[in-house]
């Protein structure tokens, strides 16, 4: 599905495995970069998805993930294999992806191990600016679903684009969910005032009314 004509989901429900959170495809001239992995259940079709968009899948130069959740990483490991990508996770949340610890990861509630992998890059202080093809994709530390979830920031003709995931939660103390951090976050991300959500589970809000409308709707 075509957002702007830089960005396109490629993966989840209805067009992956109906396991996967979104997985959405940037290409920015050329360089690529693919937000979040999926459950690894339906990698032959993800990739098919990226070449429909006119992406080789080797050209993929960046696995940017939102947070550890199985749905959301649990693929990563085998697209390491196939793609010579730089792995990007929050340092919070990378320890739980580089043991596969199944438990905070929620591979447990998929009834699956998480293999474990090693993450290239480790972010730490927020925002910092990653670079594809020399234009900045902003990645913000939200705790609260996770210790470590992150959304990413970009700009697409002319809209502020933001891969906001797991917006909606849940909260469990098997994840290490903190409501307090959770909700601080959620007020974060309406100050952003992006022009388009790309959500991991819901789908892709436009307009920063519907943006904003969205997130707020998960608020006290």
């Amino acid at each position: 599905m075509q957002i702007t004509d830089e960005i396109f989901q490629v993966g989840g429900a209805g067009f992956t495995s109906s396991e996967d959170g979104a997985i959405y495809l940037v290409h920015f001239d050329g360089h690529a970069a693919l937000v979040d992995g999926g459950c690894g259940f339906s990698e032959d079709r993800l990739l098919r998805n990226i070449r429909d968009c006119g992406v080789e899948p080797e050209n993929i130069e960046l696995l940017l993930i939102t947070h550890c959740h199985f749905d959301h990483a649990g693929g990563i490991h085998s697209l390491q294999k196939r793609l010579e990508a730089e792995t990007v996770v929050h340092e919070l949340d990378a320890q739980f992806l580089e043991r596969g610890d199944p438990e905070v990861t929620a591979a447990r509630w998929y009834g699956e191990t998480i293999i474990p992998f090693v993450v290239d890059r480790k972010v730490k202080d927020t925002p910092e600016d990653i670079f594809l093809g020399g234009r900045a994709v902003t990645a913000i530390h939200t705790p609260g679903h996770s210790p470590g979830s992150m959304v990413y920031m970009t700009e697409s003709a002319g809209f502020r684009v933001l891969f906001g995931q797991d917006v909606h939660g849940p909260l469990h103390p098997g994840l290490l969910s903190h409501r307090e951090d959770y909700l601080r976050s959620l007020q974060h991300l309406i100050s952003l005032e992006a022009d388009i959500l790309c959500e991991g589970h819901y789908g892709v809000y436009t307009g920063k009314r519907r943006v904003k409308d969205f997130i707020s709707s998960f608020l006290p």
